[in-house]
């Protein structure tokens, strides 16, 4: 992806930032327990399997840390942004 498309989908997955090298795609997710924290997790998952991309993520108690990268590209693709609205859509964030 250019710089264009990634800046203009940025606005279109709120709570996402572009990581420094801007070959990635960063959040954390904070709830209320481990039990919401694995249940967003879960339904996390199930959207990866469907869009055959697979998210980095790192989970304590009650926050998700994640990093979304395409690394056979080397950095961002659509599926990278199609996963992060999945991500929020799970999270209850519009």
């Amino acid at each position: 992806m250019d710089k264009q498309d990634v800046e203009r989908q940025l606005g279109d997955v709120p709570g996402w930032t572009l990581r420094k090298d801007a070959k990635a795609l960063e959040r954390s997710f904070d709830f209320k327990n481990f039990r919401e924290a694995f249940g967003f997790m879960t339904q996390c998952a199930l959207a990866a399997e469907k869009l055959n991309h697979h998210p980095e993520w790192f989970n304590v108690y009650k926050r998700v840390d994640v990093v979304l990268t395409t690394h056979d590209t080397g950095g961002l693709t659509d599926l990278d942004f199609r996963l992060a609205k999945a991500m929020n859509r799970a999270a209850g964030i519009s």
